[in-house]
Formats: C-alpha cells, sequence, structure tokens
C-alpha cells in the first residue's frame, strides 16, 4: 500500500464519521460564583456543526486517491 491508498483511506474514514455524527461536541466548564469556600460550576454543552458537503467531499476525495494510487500500482497513466 502506497501513501496515497492510506491517505484515501483515512478521508473516508474521516468522512463517513462526519456524515454520522454531523459534528463535534464538546463541554466547557466555568466558574460562575466563587465566594470562598463555596463555589459554583456551570457546565455548558456546545457543538460545532459539520456540513454534510464535508463529509461527502472527504469520502469523493478518498475514493479519488484510492483510484488513482490503484492506476499508479498497475502501471497505467494517471488520469
Amino acid at each position: 500500500m502506497n501513501i496515497t491508498n492510506i491517505i484515501g483511506i483515512i478521508l473516508i474514514v474521516l468522512g463517513v464519521v462526519g456524515l454520522i455524527y454531523g459534528g463535534i461536541t464538546y463541554t466547557s466548564s466555568k466558574n460562575v460564583v466563587d465566594l470562598g469556600s463555596v463555589q459554583l460550576k456551570v457546565d455548558q454543552k456546545k457543538e460545532i456543526p459539520l456540513s454534510p458537503f464535508f463529509g461527502a467531499g472527504a469520502v469523493a476525495v478518498g475514493v479519488i486517491l484510492m483510484l488513482v494510487g490503484r492506476r499508479r500500482n498497475a502501471g497505467g497513466s494517471v488520469l
């Protein structure tokens, strides 16, 4: 396997994961009240949405890289 195929597989996997989950969710903690020994913290869930076009594009580019890598291994012309 050459580097083109490896990058293609990684893009396909990341694209599929992006299509399934649709975004990245994380939690941030914030101190609201700090009075000596009394502390009040609030956890906020935040999400970074990912467009389905990015996931589909990553899958498409990954497939193209896999095809190009396969043609180079077969000894044919690139395109």
